[in-house]
């Protein structure tokens, strides 16, 4: 058994502090940063990098809407074509803090509204694959199973990833639940790790409503920003170190 672990990083900006990606980085295999659309500002994303590349962790860029403001978590209806640009925009800037750290971008996964957006939203999920065929096709997605996203990438030839999330809930149709309702959000270390492993051994998850919905992976995240975020990796990741399962990262370490 053999799972990728993953959380959002380098979301920090200016004097606001957000979350801890030292200690973060310390525990998962991969790290999804923020490309300054969303989050983070150049010397943010610059040092993030340089420590992931210190603790041999693979830099995912997490690309999302132009919205600071909204830590873009709002939806914006983008036309397909600026989106694209705007992505390309965003692996280019974290790539280039990347190479000047001594490593590189290893896959592309949306932040936030157009992660979830580009679920259901065709144009917009083919936008986001347009972008990666256009700046590195040799770049897996990382998105939820079933997405319009991973359906476009396939298509496309781009290796495609399939993602769980730890602390999040699951609707019975095996989206998450909107962070707007109940059960959004999960916060007991021992529930979420035994729910990763049930997911690793039966592929199925607990939906808010009781019911099991199939469910399979190859990478799992743990977000950075939330409360007790730290001591809910760690417990994570001890729960798979005692389970018996690898935790490597499912792209290359190693920049080209």
């Amino acid at each position: 058994m053999r799972v990728d672990l993953n959380s959002d990083l380098g979301e920090s900006f200016g004097r606001w502090v957000l979350g801890d990606d030292d200690a973060m980085l310390d525990l998962v295999t991969s790290a999804n940063v923020a490309c300054g659309f969303h989050a983070g500002d150049p010397s943010t994303l610059r040092r993030t990098c340089a420590v992931a590349a210190t603790c041999g962790v693979v830099v995912g860029a997490q690309v999302g809407y132009r919205d600071l403001a909204g830590f873009g978590r709002r939806f914006i209806d983008v036309e397909p074509g600026q989106l694209a640009d705007d992505v390309i925009y965003q692996i280019g800037a974290l790539d280039g803090m990347c190479r000047a750290s001594g490593t590189a971008v290893r896959y592309v996964k949306p932040h936030g509204a157009l992660y979830n957006a580009v679920v259901h939203h065709e144009a917009q999920a083919e936008a986001v694959v347009a972008a990666v065929l256009a700046y590195d096709p040799s770049l897996p997605v990382l998105g939820l199973p079933g997405s319009a996203l991973l359906r476009a990438a396939d298509a496309a030839g781009l290796r495609t990833v399939q993602e769980f999330f730890v602390d999040r809930g699951y609707t019975p149709d095996a989206t998450l639940v909107p962070r707007s309702e109940p059960g959004a959000l999960l916060h007991d270390p021992d529930e979420v790790t035994a729910r990763l492993l049930r997911m690793i051994n039966d592929g199925v998850v607990k939906a808010v409503d009781g019911s099991d919905v199939r469910v399979s992976a190859e990478s799992a995240c743990v977000h950075g920003d939330s409360p007790g975020a730290v001591a809910m990796a760690a417990a994570v990741r001890a729960g798979l170190d005692h389970a018996g399962v690898e935790v490597a990262p499912f792209a290359r370490e190693q920049a080209g």
